[in-house]
């Protein structure tokens, strides 16, 4: 049971998801701190992923509720909670690759103000929505790349403009999935300064291999492994956790 739910911005209550006889996630119950950054973690095939799918409303729950922010949103579409405010960005860049780093936020901006195909008829459609798109642009730092086309853009670059048009969405709350994924160290340190930016104000929950990023970023840290949530809190205390150390590590270190 989780207490004092007014203080969380999303609830799992106990729970399961199963495909056939295989249990992935297991009478799991979860909850986000307002204003907060949450990483989720654990080893290979600990359910993580599964678990975020339902969580951002990708798969739907085989039992249990999920909460939004006082709402129950166990059988709700992805497209309307992300309506809510709950938005998710993807391990792959999802962007326009043939449309250039301006026009995808415009693009976004406009979807979220519910009709998604206007920029079809006209370009002036898109032209009031030019001076967010631009303040988006600098707050992930990509000003400079405005008129360049998304393809053209290097990997890492790519994430940070699909943190702005996730942005673009207006969220109360972003779901990452390995934001610092097949990055190197220079691009890790941008996204590393890009999350603690936008998460201003915001809560972030967050699907994250690289432990670095995880002790940087995260206030808190909940820990599934084969299906099972076997530990949640600060970086000290699960790094101390002896379930987590035989379970995601095994080395002794976490």
């Amino acid at each position: 049971m989780i207490d004092n739910a007014s203080n969380f911005i999303l609830e799992a209550h106990n729970v399961v998801r199963r495909f056939g006889a295989f249990l992935a996630v297991d009478d799991v119950s979860f909850a986000v701190k307002r204003g907060s950054v949450h990483a989720l973690i654990g080893p290979n095939g600990a359910g993580k992923t599964t678990f975020f799918n339902v969580l951002s409303k990708f798969l739907q729950p085989s039992s249990g509720r999920i909460v939004f922010d006082g709402e129950d949103i166990s059988r709700t579409e992805p497209s309307l909670v992300a309506r809510r405010g709950l938005v998710r960005s993807f391990q792959i860049s999802a962007v326009f690759q043939t449309m250039t780093v301006l026009e995808n936020v415009k693009v976004a901006l406009q979807s979220a103000r519910g009709n998604s195909f206007d920029f079809w008829e006209s370009g002036k459609i898109l032209n009031r929505y030019d001076q967010r798109a631009r303040e988006l642009l600098e707050l992930v730092g990509l000003t400079d790349r405005a008129d360049v086309l998304a393809s053209q853009l290097a990997y890492g670059r790519k994430r940070s403009l699909e943190i702005a048009t996730t942005l673009a969405l207006e969220p109360k709350m972003l779901l990452l999935d390995e934001p610092t994924a097949g990055m190197g160290t220079e691009d890790i340190d941008r996204m590393i300064a890009l999350i603690r930016q936008v998460a201003k104000g915001k809560t972030v929950l967050m699907v994250e291999h690289n432990l670095s990023v995880v002790s940087s970023l995260s206030d808190q840290i909940s820990v599934l492994a084969r299906g099972k949530l076997i530990a949640s809190g600060d970086y000290n205390s699960v790094a101390n956790d002896p379930l987590v150390k035989k379970a995601y590590m095994g080395s002794g270190h976490a």
